[in-house]
């Protein structure tokens, strides 16, 4: 199991699907198993939390389903909160391999999401915020991550599509040597379509 972190615009849920394909395993985005139990859109339309316990659930209940079809897992933006990475240590801890952090500087990200045009991207101050945010939240779940020895590794999301997926594809596999390419003709166009996720 690999987590995969990074800022909106970062290209992190591109990336996600990118890897699944190399490598043959499945994605879950934190966002999009909320958004597909369609239990919680009014919360979610509202910009409300989803409480942690139900984050995990959820989470948990899809990691096990591809457990059990014999699939290992990228977690694309999970955990969130320091109380979720807690509760992957305590219960999941020797099935992570690795976390990798896609790392933009902040003046391409307002480039990226400026991009794909939706109302809150155009809003450098709430771009900002997001930054905070995400800082503010990692900062802990890095902590934790490393205190429990998962190694945790910086990857640059500058650059064409291709070129940072090599790079993801040389960090998962320097940290997890059981990952094995199962395709390597990632097509580059159709990832490129949901670039800035």
């Amino acid at each position: 199991m690999i987590i995969l972190f990074g800022l909106a615009g970062t290209g992190k849920g591109t990336q996600a699907k990118a890897l699944s394909e190399v490598f043959g395993w499945r994605t879950f985005s934190v966002g999009q198993v909320i958004r597909d139990t369609g239990e919680y859109t009014s919360t979610v339309d509202k910009g409300g939390l989803i409480p942690d316990d139900d984050v995990i659930r959820l989470m948990n209940k899809q990691i096990e389903i591809a457990n059990a079809e014999g699939y290992d897992v990228i977690l694309d933006g999970y955990p969130r909160t320091e109380y979720q990475a807690k509760w992957l240590m305590e219960n999941m801890r020797d099935d992570i391999k690795a976390a990798v952090i896609i790392e933009v500087p902040k003046e391409e990200l307002y480039k990226r999401l400026e991009l794909r045009a939706r109302e809150d991207d155009k809003d450098k101050s709430a771009i900002d915020r997001r930054w905070d945010i995400y800082e503010q939240n990692i900062t802990p779940i890095l902590k934790l991550l490393e205190e429990n020895g998962i190694p945790v590794r910086r990857v640059d999301g500058v650059g064409e599509v291709e070129a940072v997926t090599e790079r993801l594809v040389s960090a998962v596999q320097e940290l997890d040597p059981t990952a094995v390419k199962q395709n390597d003709d990632v097509n580059g166009e159709e990832i490129e379509k949901s670039y800035g996720e």
